[in-house]
């Protein structure tokens, strides 16, 4: 690595370097709740597909619904919450801390690159505490 390496000069360009990852991921995710929302129609009939000969399918047709539209909101709070952190990670703002760990700990779930990018953000912001309250 050269010196000129901006990685290399301590966290802050660690942290630029995550933000910017935030604010992909945050994006990846609204598209994801976007598409959520406009295929719901065809998640509903292939789920309804399914429940054949289950003896009450209205209620895990409930059931469904509900969870889908959990599904839906947590990809649309974890898309905003993801950009704002990686938006305040890049301006070294004192609440980017708190954000970008709760964005990473909300993140874990959607495997693969929230789950690589949660854990990462754990790793690198958890010890840091001594640092971030100076």
């Amino acid at each position: 690595m050269s010196s000129d390496d901006p990685n290399s000069h301590g966290p802050s360009g660690q942290l630029r370097t995550l933000g910017g990852c935030w604010i992909v991921y945050g994006v990846i995710r609204l598209i994801m709740a976007v598409c959520l929302f406009i295929y719901s129609n065809t998640a509903t009939v292939m789920f309804g597909a399914l429940l054949n000969r289950v003896p009450d399918p209205f209620a895990l047709m409930a059931d469904f619904h509900a969870l889908y539209a959990v599904m839906i909101v947590l990809s649309a709070v974890c898309g905003i919450l993801g950009i704002i952190a990686g938006l305040a990670l890049l301006a070294e703002n004192r609440s980017s801390r708190r954000l970008a760990l709760i964005a990473g700990f909300l993140s874990l779930s959607n495997i693969p690159l929230g789950t690589t990018l949660g854990i990462y953000t754990l790793v690198v912001l958890l010890p840091m505490r001594a640092a971030w309250q100076k």
